[in-house]
Order: C-alpha cells, then sequence, then structure tokens
C-alpha cells in the first residue's frame, strides 16, 4: 500500500491558478497510473487527469487545455496544474494511484475502481 497527501488547494477567483501536489509514501509510484478525480456537492466522482509510467497523459474534456498532470518520480509527487480556473472547477480533489499490472481494455485510468490507493482530499474553492 503507498499512503498519498495531497496539497496545494484553497480559494482562488475566477481565471485564476493553482497547483496541486500528491506525495506518496510508503512504496515508489514509478511504475504507477497516477490520477487527479474530483468530487463537487451534488455530483459523482468525476475523472480529471491522469499519467501513465511513460509520461502519456489523458485529460476530461472539460479540463483539456487548462489543466496539466506531472509527475517527479524522482520525489515521488505528481502535480496538477490548474490554469484559467472555474467556478464549475469546485471540487474536493483527490490523487489516486494504480499499480501495474493493468487492465487489457484501454481506458481503465478513467474509472476510479481502477485505482488502488487514494489520499484525503484537498478542497479547491473558485469564486465568481
Amino acid at each position: 500500500q503507498v499512503q498519498l497527501v495531497e496539497s496545494g488547494g484553497g480559494l482562488v477567483q475566477a481565471g485564476g491558478s493553482l497547483r496541486l501536489s500528491c506525495a506518496a509514501s510508503g512504496r515508489t509510484f514509478s511504475r504507477d497510473v497516477m490520477g487527479w478525480f474530483r468530487l463537487a456537492p451534488g455530483k459523482e466522482r468525476e475523472f480529471v487527469a491522469a499519467i501513465s509510467s511513460g509520461g502519456s497523459t489523458y485529460y476530461a474534456d472539460s479540463v483539456k487545455g487548462r489543466f496539466t498532470i506531472s509527475r517527479d518520480n524522482a520525489k515521488n509527487t505528481v502535480y496538477l496544474q490548474m490554469n484559467s480556473l472555474k467556478p464549475e472547477d469546485t471540487a474536493v480533489y483527490y490523487c489516486a494511484a494504480d499499480p501495474p499490472p493493468f487492465p487489457s481494455w484501454s481506458g481503465s485510468y478513467y474509472y476510479p475502481d481502477s485505482y488502488d490507493d487514494w489520499g484525503q482530499g484537498t478542497q479547491v474553492t473558485v469564486s465568481s
């Protein structure tokens, strides 16, 4: 098991930027798919972004062009750079880890059930 701790959330104005960090401990995650999900009031847990061990990135349509996911395996940390924030981005953001082996079907990174370990979340609030 890996322990994940998110940080960097806060209150920002629409159009602003924020960078979230997810620090892992317990094991290295260099081979894992790392993902970000968010949970807004009255909505289901939503996929935001994911990054593979090789650096391939995947984004929800709602955040493409605005958010960037990256990882620093030496620091055992994954980041989510959020630009041009909108009020609808307001949510608790969660970091998740999916170690190998991975499903043979494509797109598994999109689904929360694919991930084994989750952080406690960090609140992001975007004001109008």
